[in-house]
């Protein structure tokens, strides 16, 4: 059984082997035993606390092979971006030069720098390990933070952001990248991104330019990466357009990928979750179910077909089930259908 918890400090291992087979790009997980360690403690304490409203809270989830011990995965929420470390973008928008006298009318893009998501909850963190990409296992990583989000809306903004990552070559440097490092940075990507990972963006502020940029003076190979993302990274788009999340010109500083967004109340797998009691009885199901626990500390999730409705207007789940999920008869979960056609 794949099973959901808040991450503790005995994953550090595997979150530091995680975070270095992820690679560059994926700057919320840096290669930094410090930083993973403190990532860990902050996602602990933020569990832990009774919280009436959100503030600088991190919430890291692991997947575990509850067979083997692994952990396969990990998936992250947090809760409030921004407040510590300034979160900046390029917003893409269009200007307009006009000349009544030439009868001149020219429509220009321009990338402005900007924090305007400055106090949004972001989803992040979302890496499955290469043997467990299949079936449903990566549908129910990434909603398991909607489930979350759905029972414990008081800990999260109204906005819900998800960076997403940008084109790169052969090499893995963002073709975006250059032509940055060209006129304003003298270090290369993977340090850039590391400093980012590791919460030093002064430099960001000391060297980017400080005045909107006209995107047809870029280089053509810039140009046609804004907004564009990463190859390995259009299913977890697609996943992520399919829940209402939608681009609104906001791309990366780094490699433009686009930065998309929607309402927390408005993401399809929120609105079509459901609190419900629990019986605890043997059953088969028909449809495949992600089920989580109402609790923050001791959160659980997990998905499968031993479960289904009853006429009481309970949720019927195996003996087994219940006790990963540990709860009793009575109890309340939520859960949420994973397969498209059922609700």
């Amino acid at each position: 059984m794949l099973l959901i918890r808040p991450i503790r400090q005995s994953d550090y291992p595997v979150l530091m082997q995680i975070a270095i087979e992820s690679g560059a790009g994926f700057t919320s997980l840096p290669v930094n035993e410090q930083k993973l360690q403190a990532k860990i403690a902050r996602s602990e304490q933020s569990f832990a606390t009774a919280v009436e409203a959100m503030g600088d809270q991190g919430y890291v989830f692991v997947l575990e092979d509850t067979s083997t011990g692994e952990i396969v995965g990990t998936s992250g929420i947090e809760a409030s971006v921004g407040l510590e470390n300034p979160l900046y973008h390029f917003h893409k928008s269009t200007v307009v030069h006009h000349s009544k006298e030439l009868d001149v009318f020219k429509q220009v893009e321009v990338l402005t720098m900007c924090n305007d998501y400055t106090g949004v909850s972001e989803i992040c963190t979302l890496f499955l390990r290469e043997p467990y990409r299949q079936g449903l296992n990566g549908r129910f990583l990434s909603k398991v933070r909607f489930l979350f989000m759905a029972e414990h809306p008081k800990r999260f903004s109204k906005m819900v952001i998800a960076e997403m990552r940008g084109v790169a070559d052969d090499s893995g440097l963002p073709p975006f990248w250059k032509w940055l490092q060209s006129y304003f940075f003298s270090i290369d990507f993977p340090t850039a991104d590391y400093m980012i990972g590791v919460g030093n963006k002064g430099f960001i502020a000391d060297l980017m330019p400080r005045h909107p940029i006209y995107v047809s003076l870029l280089p053509e190979s810039a140009q046609q990466v804004i907004g564009e993302v990463h190859e390995n990274t259009k299913p977890a788009l697609a996943l992520l357009e399919n829940e209402g999340f939608f681009h609104r010109g906001y791309v990366d500083l780094f490699d433009g990928g686009p930065t998309v967004e929607c309402q927390l109340k408005q993401i399809k797998s929120v609105r079509n979750s459901h609190k419900i009691k629990v019986l605890v009885a043997p059953v088969e199901g028909n449809a495949t179910l992600s089920i989580c626990n109402t609790q923050t500390t001791n959160f659980r999730a997990v998905f499968s077909k031993n479960a289904a409705l009853n006429d009481n207007h309970e949720l019927v789940i195996s003996p087994e089930l219940a006790e990963a999920l540990m709860v009793n008869n009575g109890d309340f979960v939520r859960y949420l259908s994973l397969e498209k056609a059922v609700k």
